[in-house]
C-alpha cells in the first residue's frame, strides 16, 4: 500500500493488522482519485470508517487542506498515526477513536463542514444511507459536498437519494464506489 500521487506520493503505508479492516486497494484507490479529482484545491474531508487512514492521507497528499478521521478499534487508530506520520504534515489530521454516529454527533456540535467524504464501514455492518441521513441533519455537507462509499456488491445503494445527485458507480471486482454529489440548497 502507497500513497499514489500527490505531495506525499510513493510513500509506503502500513495496513491495520487483522482481519477487521480490508485496506483499499492502490488500483482502486488512483481509480477513484481520477473520478473525483484528481486533485483539489483546500477543503475539509471526513473518512468516517477510516481504516488505515490511506483514503484521507491521499486527499491531503492531493490538495485537501485538513482531514478528519475516525474509527472505533485501537488497532486502526495506532496505524492511522502511524500513517500519517509518514507524512511529516500531521497538522493537517484529526483523529478520532470513537463510533461514527457519536462522531457525527461531535462534530455538528463543532461546526465541521465536509467538502468530501469517504464511507467505507464493514461490509457487514452498511449503513452508508442512515450516515448520510445524519449528516444532512447535522448540517456536516458543504454544498456540492462529493461523497464516496466503498461496498461490497450487495449493497446495492441507490442511485435517487434525496438530497444528492448521483455520479456514478464503478465495481472493481467485488469492490463497488458509488459516488454522489451534495446538492445546493435553495436559496
Amino acid at each position: 500500500m502507497r500513497i499514489v500521487a500527490g505531495d506525499f506520493g510513493g510513500r509506503k503505508l502500513s495496513a491495520v493488522p487483522g482481519m477487521a479492516t480490508r485496506p483499499t486497494t492502490d488500483k482502486v484507490k488512483e481509480a477513484l482519485f481520477n473520478i473525483i479529482g484528481p486533485y483539489f484545491d483546500e477543503g475539509t474531508s471526513l473518512d468516517l470508517y477510516a481504516g488505515s487512514g490511506g483514503l484521507s492521507i491521499e486527499a491531503v497528499s492531493r490538495g485537501i487542506k485538513r482531514a478528519v478521521l475516525v474509527d472505533r478499534q485501537y488497532q486502526a487508530i495506532k496505524t492511522i498515526k502511524k500513517n500519517i506520520a509518514v507524512t511529516k504534515h500531521e497538522e493537517q489530521f484529526d483523529v478520532y477513536k470513537m463510533d461514527a454516529h457519536k462522531a457525527l454527533n461531535l462534530f455538528k456540535k463543532d461546526g465541521l463542514r465536509f467538502n468530501l467524504v469517504f464511507l467505507d464501514p464493514p461490509y457487514a455492518k452498511q449503513q452508508i444511507v442512515d450516515d448520510l441521513t445524519k449528516m444532512v441533519e447535522n448540517n456536516l455537507l458543504a454544498d456540492d459536498a462529493i461523497i464516496v462509499a466503498e461496498t461490497d456488491q450487495n449493497a446495492n445503494l441507490p442511485t435517487d437519494l434525496s438530497g444528492f445527485r448521483f455520479i456514478r458507480r464503478q465495481e472493481y471486482g467485488i469492490t463497488v464506489l458509488t459516488i454522489y454529489q451534495r446538492e445546493r440548497k435553495s436559496e
